[in-house]
C-alpha cells in the first residue's frame, strides 16, 4: 500500500489536497455529493472543475470511518481504488490498493 494522496478538511466539510502517482500530480477536493440513489457516491473528487473520481463513506471492522475513493481519468491504464483516512492530527491520507 502506497500513500497517494494528503488532504485537509475545512469548515464546510470539503476535503482539499493533492494527489500524485506516476501520471498525476493534481491539487484536488472532495466535496459532499446529493445522492439521487442509494448506491450513488457520498463524494465527488474533482481537479479543478473536471470530476476524476467518487466516493462512498464506510465503517471499518474497528469502527472507524474512512472514504472508499475510485479515482478514473483518461491518462490512467486502469481506475485506481484508495481509501481515505484521518490520521492523529485531523489530517487525511489516501492510500492507494490493488
Amino acid at each position: 500500500m502506497a500513500q497517494i494522496g494528503t488532504f485537509t478538511r475545512d469548515e464546510n466539510g470539503n476535503l482539499a489536497g493533492t494527489i500524485k502517482t506516476l501520471a498525476l500530480s493534481v491539487k484536488a477536493s472532495i466535496r459532499p455529493s446529493s445522492k439521487d440513489n442509494e448506491k450513488a457516491p457520498d463524494y465527488r473528487v474533482h481537479v479543478g472543475q473536471v470530476e476524476i473520481g467518487a466516493a462512498w463513506s464506510k465503517t471499518s471492522r474497528e469502527d472507524r470511518d474512512y472514504l472508499s475513493v475510485k479515482l478514473d481519468d483518461p491518462s490512467l491504464p486502469a481506475p485506481i481504488y484508495a481509501t481515505l483516512v484521518e490520521g492523529e492530527r485531523g489530517e487525511f491520507a489516501l492510500i492507494w490498493s490493488r
